[in-house]
């Protein structure tokens, strides 16, 4: 386990917003994907086509929790959602992935926000939860090494033995081989990984597993892993505290959510270009993600499990995913049923909203048909 430990980022702060899920509000016009009309209070126990254009003029309030991947863009759609309904009143919390699933799960929350879809045991224990993709994201691999530059070269084979403590310098000629002419200091490699149960933790192992499965085995995936101990390490709470930690820490290597661009270029900390499944070193740009997620659509299946990491494609970036929301088909009542079907279809249509809402924090819009499969799994929520 880590030497030092750091708590950057108190991710479990509880915000009052207007987040997820249409906790109830005033009537007001919102955008639907089926038109349909909002059924009063004592008709909310619907369960099948109708998709509510609106929350439930009902009092209520409704709670999520979980990616700090996704929290960036929750937290705007929240801000607009609660001013165009008023009576909304909803939580949220960045805690990390592995707390919103568990949350979702026990009825803890209303909405669980992972960057993980669930697992086949967590589907097996929990067979009334669903993942539904409400926006594609990436993840960065940033560094922070004196004279060295954004740009530098990784693949998955080197990241592994980076985190498996076999690559302990930024000279060492594994990395020299990839990059060519660029000069190298011998600083000692400090990596950074998150010590909460984290979706960023369940994509990064997932592509070291994907490029070379001798080096990173596909027991050393998850959310939560067991990592080799390696001398220096450091461990972090969350995407800020990945920021944090590294922009202090020189010789750092750390994974941080593409929603986090802002700030890693404002501290300065370099990006590296990955190695894709074609063999080619690729940033995280809007153009590498839509690469990557336009080879992926057909692929996904109704529930929308689907792993997105190394998607083929000369110019897909290799660490993409859909980020989900966690939703238990059975609520404790059908007015909260109501309200969360109503915020999500919001999501999936003012939501989608590239300049508004998801440029800002580097995500890409779902793709026409993954929406209508989004909607689909909204129709199976009720009391």
């Amino acid at each position: 386990m880590a030497k030092k430990f750091r708590l950057a980022y108190t991710a479990a702060a509880v915000i009052p917003l207007s987040v997820l899920a249409a906790a109830c509000g005033s009537n007001g016009n919102s955008p639907s994907s089926s038109g349909s009309s909002t059924p009063a209070a004592s008709s909310a126990k619907m369960v099948g086509a109708a998709l509510p254009s609106a929350p439930n003029s009902a009092a209520a309030s409704v709670t999520e929790t979980g990616s700090t991947l996704l929290y960036p863009l929750v937290s705007a759609w929240a801000a607009d959602y609660q001013k165009q309904f008023t009576k909304v009143t909803i939580t949220t919390g960045a805690t990390g992935s592995g707390t919103g699933i568990t949350d979702a799960s026990t009825g803890t929350v209303n909405i669980g926000a992972s960057d993980a879809y669930l697992s086949a045991s967590e589907r097996a224990a929990n067979p009334t939860l669903l993942n539904i993709p409400l926006a594609i994201s990436a993840q960065q691999v940033n560094y922070n090494v004196p004279g060295l530059k954004t740009g530098l070269k990784l693949d998955g084979k080197i990241l592994a033995q980076i985190y498996s403590g076999k690559i302990t310098k930024w000279n060492d000629s594994q990395i020299a081989a990839l990059n060519p002419g660029v000069s190298l200091p011998g600083t000692t490699i400090v990596p950074l990984r998150r010590v909460d149960s984290s979706g960023d933790t369940f994509l990064f192992t997932s592509y070291l597993n994907a490029q070379d499965p001798s080096v990173w085995t596909s027991s050393d995936v998850g959310t939560s892993v067991s990592w080799p101990s390696v001398s220096g390490e450091l461990a972090e709470q969350g995407n800020g505290g990945m920021v944090t930690g590294c922009s202090t820490t020189k010789g750092c290597i750390a994974y941080i959510g593409v929603s986090y661009e802002t700030q890693t270029n404002a501290d300065h900390l370099g990006q590296a270009l990955l190695q894709n499944a074609a063999g080619n070193f690729v940033a995280p740009t809007a153009s590498t993600i839509v690469a990557a997620a336009s080879g992926m659509t057909s692929k996904t299946p109704p529930d929308e499990t689907l792993s997105m990491i190394n998607s083929p494609g000369a110019q897909s970036y290799p660490i993409i995913n859909y980020e989900y929301a966690i939703v238990n088909t059975k609520q404790s009542d059908g007015v909260t049923a109501e309200d969360i079907r109503a915020f999500l279809v919001w999501d999936l249509t003012t939501g989608q909203s590239a300049s508004k809402y998801l440029d800002a924090v580097n995500f890409q819009p779902l793709p026409a048909a993954v929406v209508t499969l989004s909607e689909n799994q909204i129709k199976k929520i009720g009391a």
